[in-house]
């Protein structure tokens, strides 16, 4: 993967991008999504945030080797904070990080009293957590995506400003994951139902099944089973 070639997950990243934004990339790593947005002229300028000196290094070694300087800047910093009122900035991308971190991010940028108009969100774990913030935070969502690389599965989740009152279900699954229910959606969550059922066999093998760990893992189980059936 590279700039010119992205992985898929990062493909389905790309294509909730607006025409013409101006974005912010949180945790960016080697730049490889901004760089590719501005190669194929998507979006008019872009910000890569790191927190961390050695992928810094990396987003300066992109932006020379792609020769994007004035077009792509990296900057050092702590999350949302590598974002100025000055810059622009329409669109946040936060992805390849877990959902609990992806909402400390987010929480963390709301002492600025700035809402984006749009939020492209791609948590690695936690999918659920990152949805729980949206609704709670006047955030709205507007698209879901899941891709499949290797054996990893992905989810995307779009949201611009507004109010929604998501279910348990929706934020646990995703709204419009649920509407689609595309094949990868379902063998994302058969994979997990496999996975309960190898706990469920470890917890009565060694006689647990009437603890309340066997019946929380019985009725997750149940409600997945019940979702993608």
């Amino acid at each position: 993967m590279d700039s010119i070639h992205l992985s898929p997950r990062l493909e389905a990243v790309a294509k909730h991008v607006p025409q013409g934004a101006i974005i912010a990339d949180i945790g960016s790593d080697h730049a490889y999504l901004p760089a590719h947005l501005i190669l194929n002229n998507h979006v008019q300028h872009a910000i890569a945030g790191e927190v961390a000196q050695g992928p810094f290094e990396n987003v300066q070694h992109e932006i020379n080797k792609r020769h994007l300087n004035g077009k792509l800047e990296a900057r050092l910093a702590n999350g949302l904070a590598a974002i100025d009122i000055a810059d622009k900035v329409d669109t946040v991308v936060i992805a390849g990080m877990g959902g609990i971190l992806i909402q400390d991010i987010l929480s963390a940028g709301q002492s600025k009293n700035h809402q984006y108009n749009t939020l492209i969100l791609q948590p690695n774990t936690d999918e659920n957590v990152v949805r729980s913030w949206l609704n709670n935070n006047h955030y709205l969502i507007i698209a879901e995506d899941i891709v499949q690389e290797g054996s990893h599965f992905y989810e995307v989740i779009v949201a611009t400003p507004g109010e929604s009152k998501l279910s348990e279900r929706e934020i646990d699954f995703g709204p419009y994951l649920l509407q689609s229910k595309s094949p990868i959606f379902v063998a994302k969550w058969q994979k997990e139902c496999d996975r309960i059922k190898v706990i469920l066999a470890h917890l009565e093998n060694s006689g647990n099944q009437d603890t309340p760990t066997y019946t929380k893992w019985q009725t997750t189980y149940d409600r997945i089973k019940e979702m993608i059936s």
